[in-house]
Parts: C-alpha cells; sequence; structure tokens
C-alpha cells in the first residue's frame, strides 16, 4: 500500500498518479518480481457467447481500486478490530497485462499461462484481473506440480461444457478445462442457478469429477460455516469470482447477468471463513467478467476492486499470524 500520509508527502488523490491496482507499484520485468502478490490483468474476452466487453475489466477495476488506496497506511477495519493490508503484512505490485492477440484464443491464453508461471516463480500469488471465464483455464494450468488444489468457484454458471462446434475454450468451458488437470483434486461451485448455465449432463460430469454445487439459495440455507463444511480441508485452495455470480441489481457490467445472484456479503464472509480456516492457504485469485460497458455507473468495477482488496487483506493477516 501507499506510503504517503495525511501528514507529509504528496496527497495523491484517487484521481491523481498512474492507475494501477490500489496505486502499488508497477514491475514490467517478470523476472524480478519481489512481492507477496502480483496483479495481472488478462483482457482476452474472445470467449464470450453473447455480449463481450470484459476486454476493458481489467482497467476498469485498476481505476475503481484507486478509490481505496488514498492516505492510508492500511484499512483499518472496526469490526474485527484488524488493520488489514499494512505494509508490514503485504507487499503488492502491479505487474501489468499478458499480451492478448486478437482472434488468437491459443496464443493468448499461452501469454496467460506463461505470466502467471513468471508470478510463481517469484514466490508471489497471482491474483487476475479478465477478461471472459475463458481466462481461468490458462491461469490455474499454471499452477502445474503445485497441487492439490481445490478450486473455490463463485458464479451463476456451471461452465463445465466439454466441447461445443470445437469450441474447448470459450467461458463456458474453463472448469471442465481445470477439472482435467492433475493438480485439481476437486471443486465448490457457488450461486449455480436459473436457466441456461448448462444441461444435465454437464452437471453429471461436474459431479463425477468431484465438484459440490450449491445454489445461492443452498448458501443462504446453509449459512457461512455450513458452506464451509461442505469444502474439503488438506489442500490448498484457489478462488475464481464471475462478477456473474452476484446479483445484478449491484453488478449489471457483466455480459450474462443472472438474478437471483450473491449480495457482497455472503460472498465476503465465505472468503473471509475460507482464509481463517486454511491460514491463509489461497494460493491465487481471478475475478472476471467485468464488462464496464453495460454499468455507465460504475458500480460493477467497484464491488470487485472492494471484493479483492478485502481478500488479499483477510488472506495476508492470516499468513502473518502464522509468521508470528
Amino acid at each position: 500500500m501507499q506510503s504517503n500520509s495525511y501528514e507529509s508527502g504528496r496527497l495523491n488523490l484517487p484521481f491523481v498518479g498512474h492507475c494501477t491496482f490500489a496505486k502499488s507499484p508497477v514491475c514490467l520485468d517478470w523476472n524480478r518480481i519481489d512481492a507477496d502478490v502480483a496483479i495481472l490483468g488478462a483482457p482476452n474476452d474472445m470467449g464470450t457467447q453473447w455480449r463481450s466487453g470484459a476486454r476493458f475489466g481489467p482497467r476498469s477495476i485498476r481505476e475503481a481500486s484507486t478509490l481505496f488506496s488514498f492516505g492510508h497506511a492500511g484499512a483499518y477495519d472496526h469490526e474485527d478490530d484488524v488493520l488489514y493490508l499494512s505494509r508490514d503484512q503485504l507487499r503488492m505490485v502491479d505487474v501489468g497485462d499478458a499480451d492478448i492477440v486478437h482472434t488468437d484464443m491459443a496464443s493468448s491464453n499461452a501469454n496467460i499461462e506463461l505470466a502467471v508461471r513468471k508470478i510463481l516463480a517469484c514466490g508471489a500469488m497471482p491474483v487476475t484481473l479478465g477478461g471472459d471465464h475463458s481466462i481461468h483455464a490458462p491461469v490455474i494450468k499454471a499452477f502445474e506440480g503445485k497441487g492439490p488444489i481445490h478450486i473455490v468457484h463463485f458464479d451463476a454458471h456451471l461452465d463445465f461444457v466439454d466441447e461445443r462446434h470445437g469450441v474447448r475454450y470459450g467461458h463456458g468451458n474453463p472448469l471442465r478445462r481445470a477439472s482435467e488437470m492433475e493438480h485439481i483434486v476437486g471443486m465448490t461451485q457457488l450461486g449455480i442457478r436459473n436457466v441456461s448455465s448448462s444441461n444435465r449432463d454437464d452437471y453429471d460430469a461436474a459431479r463425477r469429477a468431484g465438484s459440490e454445487i450449491l445454489s445461492v439459495r443452498d448458501v443462504r440455507r446453509l449459512g457461512t460455516e455450513g458452506v464451509l463444511a461442505r469444502i474439503p480441508e488438506g489442500a490448498s485452495y484457489y478462488i475464481t469470482i464471475d462478477i456473474d455470480g452476484f446479483d445484478p441489481s449491484i453488478a449489471p457490467g457483466t455480459g450474462t447477468p443472472s438474478h437471483g445472484g450473491f449480495l457482497y456479503y455472503e460472498v465476503l464472509e465465505i472468503i473471509q471463513a475460507l482464509a481463517r480456516r486454511s491460514r491463509g492457504n489461497i494460493v491465487g485469485m481471478d475475478l472476471v467478467e467485468v464488462a464496464p460497458a453495460y454499468d455507465p455507473a460504475g458500480v460493477t468495477p467497484i464491488l470487485a476492486a472492494q471484493l479483492l482488496m478485502n481478500s488479499i487483506g483477510f488472506i495476508f493477516h492470516e499468513r502473518s499470524k502464522n509468521r508470528r
């Protein structure tokens, strides 16, 4: 976080300066990433089936995140009585974007995978900003050899299509592709609901692959602790968040909105509880499908930035407790 304070140095208001995630330092030499967290953009929306525009998601989330970086050495939460995101807990850099080659999904995915592998090789936790959900497949592939990993997936849609008309790497396929990887040992898929998510065969295939599928109503019935009891222990955790898992009343800026979705604290409290139970053993995150053109008020990227910053704070607070 910023070293500036109210008393000295630049005031550095949110609309001043370079627009990196949370105004973090830039690191464009991917062989020399010296940080706990590296923010990567993956602005690819070639996997969309209806409304495109998520290629502008990383820029919009970075801009929104500057709102939460003004004037503090951390983020004090009076409910938890904890200072999150403090400099003694966390070093965060923004490593820019993976290069996207228009119309070439294979090359674009290879570039995303390479970027994440570079981050991991430097010992940082990757937080990837999409892009549509297709970017999850190359991101999670980069964790090859770092399992066992259990994926916690927030979404309106199952994303477990195998292949349709030769398409295997669209935004309806990424969790199916992840399930085929040896380092992935299971999934908990939360928020899945309503029409157009997937067909019965895809649900059957997901369950055979070890997925626990819970709707929004299931999550509300179970509560945070009940959901946590459905997530197996003994693995590292990777979190993938499709912004359409949230209700479009609070996240309208997405290509495939689905009513009946989560509210903010329903997702945040599950992530915080998982960070506590796993003692911060969350190895990566991505947040996808923010399409700012469909949200003139800009509330969707603000939601995305706020959720990511709080989640990063929870994870590294637990890690710092372990170090002590």
